[in-house]
């Protein structure tokens, strides 16, 4: 494989449903957490999603390396920097969402083509609702059906503004802005979301706009952010007209906003 059409997304899916099949047997247990300590639950559910998904990614495209939340500090930069092609995990993003029982975490698994996020899945196993994004389109599997195809006229607000912001890190910033468009806007409405799934309710048109203004790391985000780019919608650096840059020598990602 030398470019993202040339993926199996069949395969793609199937590995994050089976990531996310793992997590489900640790999240369908009796535990109590706070954080992600070692030998918690909320950590073995991690490092089982992670070592699916990174033997089956091996297994299919042996060539192909792989950057994830659990590996990044083996990334060198000075290697990863000259990288043409290679996969992005988060084996579970959405910890808070985890330790809060609200089914709102998924599991992110993005391939990065000359530093942009060009095939994408997001799979949140308590919802059963998969989005998959690649040179092909964007699609939405829910709880087994047929795919529905994401699109600038998938779904319409009328004359609502909806914005999506985070459910588990608000911001003064994201007030700020809710605020300023219920200046400007006869109807806005506010939709808490966990996760990445925030930019994937963006590529499906049911909401509006996701503004973050808070700390994300490349992870959290190149899954969803290649599901709405096949969508016809953006992800931009805050300020500029610039998508959301990736494989950068400081994986934190700088505000945005999706749209």
């Amino acid at each position: 494989m030398n470019t993202a059409s040339e993926l199996d997304l069949d395969f793609l899916a199937a590995t994050a449903r089976e990531a996310g099949q793992a997590i489900l047997e640790v999240y369908e247990t009796d535990f109590s957490v706070e954080s992600k300590a070692d030998e918690s639950p909320l950590t073995e559910a991690d490092l089982r999603s992670h070592r699916i998904i990174t033997r089956r990614l091996h297994e299919r495209y042996p060539h192909v390396p792989i950057l994830s939340e659990e590996s990044s500090q083996q990334a060198d930069y000075e290697v990863r920097k000259d990288w043409p092609l290679y996969w992005l995990v988060d084996p579970l993003d959405g910890t808070k969402e985890f330790i809060k029982r609200n089914g709102q975490f998924t599991v992110n698994i993005a391939l990065i083509e000359n530093n942009r996020p060009t095939a994408g899945v997001v799979f949140a196993p308590v919802l059963d609702w998969l989005y998959l994004g690649s040179p092909a389109g964007a699609v939405k599997i829910e709880k087994g059906g047929a795919p529905v195809t994401l699109g600038p006229s998938a779904e319409s607000n009328g004359d609502k503004l909806v914005i999506v912001g985070s459910r588990s890190h608000p911001t003064p910033e994201l007030e700020a802005f809710v605020e300023e468009q219920r200046s400007s806007h006869k109807d806005v409405e506010f939709v808490a979301m966990g996760s990445s799934l925030k930019l994937c309710i963006v590529a499906e048109g049911k909401a509006d706009i996701y503004p973050r203004f808070g700390p994300t790391m490349e992870w959290d985000t190149a899954a969803a952010h290649a599901v709405v780019s096949a969508s016809g919608r953006r992800v931009i650096a805050y300020g500029s007209d610039d998508d959301l840059p990736y494989n950068k020598e400081n994986l934190l990602n700088g505000w945005f906003i999706a749209r």
